[in-house]
């Protein structure tokens, strides 16, 4: 609680800090706006247009039901990869046995393509929730197991040493020298994987499925309706920007203040 309410108390500080990510953005919007003067709406459509269609869509009741439908299908995806990834992690980081066992997993999962798996999920699961929340897992635990494993395999035995050296409680070492080490490593992981995770429910949602985002930019590309992709583009990457810098980001600070 203490944590929530030091990280809301720097939020400004935060904010303050990001003017220079905010100038970069407002460089990006005007560079478009130039080659959509030079290519035509028709091909490019200005961020005017687009930031107008996004305003639509957020009128329309559909495409609210299919934005929390693709949020949904996020969450669960996602919250099965936060916490079997960094189970795994954590075991193939303190024990050499699972480390040996599971690393090979991973390996292969990390390899195989998301088009590989939403082909695969289609088949096993047909066209539906299913498919897409499988694949958000699949794409996105690896990366969180690695950072978990990463947390364990770089604590210092010293630390360790001079918590048996002062007879330190078990629970206290674990929550006052591992935890915060471990965390630092395992938070960053979370926050990358879940900008996969938003990537790929995307283009899962566009090969198989009829409703959710990826459906929706699946209808607006039959159409060659670019001025709904380019607002739904806008969308899909303000949505991972809101979840990382104004909710994450501030989080990740805060607990990574020891480093310090």
């Amino acid at each position: 609680m203490n944590a929530l309410k030091k990280i809301i108390k720097d939020f400004p500080k935060f904010l303050w800090s990001g003017w220079g990510s905010i100038a970069s953005i407002l460089l990006f919007i005007a560079v478009w706006d130039m080659e959509s003067q030079f290519y035509g709406n028709m091909i490019l459509p200005s961020p005017l247009n687009s930031f107008q269609t996004v305003l639509d869509l957020f009128k329309d009741k559909e495409f609210l039901q299919n934005l929390l439908i693709t949020i949904n299908r996020v969450i669960i995806g996602f919250s099965f990869s936060l916490l079997i990834g960094t189970i795994l992690g954590l075991l193939a980081g303190f024990f050499i046995t699972a480390s040996i066992t599971i690393r090979p997993i991973i390996t292969i999962l990390m390899g195989m393509p998301p088009i590989v798996w939403i082909v695969l999920a289609m088949i096993w699961f047909g066209m539906g929730d299913m498919t897409v929340e499988f694949t958000v897992f699949v794409a996105s635990m690896p990366i969180v197991f690695i950072g978990a494993l990463q947390g364990t395999k770089t604590l210092e035995n010293k630390f360790n040493e001079m918590a048996d050296t002062f007879k330190v409680p078990k629970w206290m070492k674990f929550t006052d020298i591992y935890l915060p080490h471990i965390f630092s490593y395992i938070f960053p992981a979370w926050v990358s994987a879940l900008g996969i995770a938003w990537k790929v429910v995307i283009m899962a949602e566009l090969l198989a499925t009829s409703d959710g985002i990826g459906a929706e930019l699946a209808m607006a590309r039959s159409q060659l309706d670019t001025n709904t992709i380019f607002a739904l583009v806008v969308i899909i990457i303000g949505f991972l920007m809101i979840m990382e810098y104004i909710f994450l980001e501030p989080i990740k600070r805060e607990v990574e203040k020891w480093r310090d």
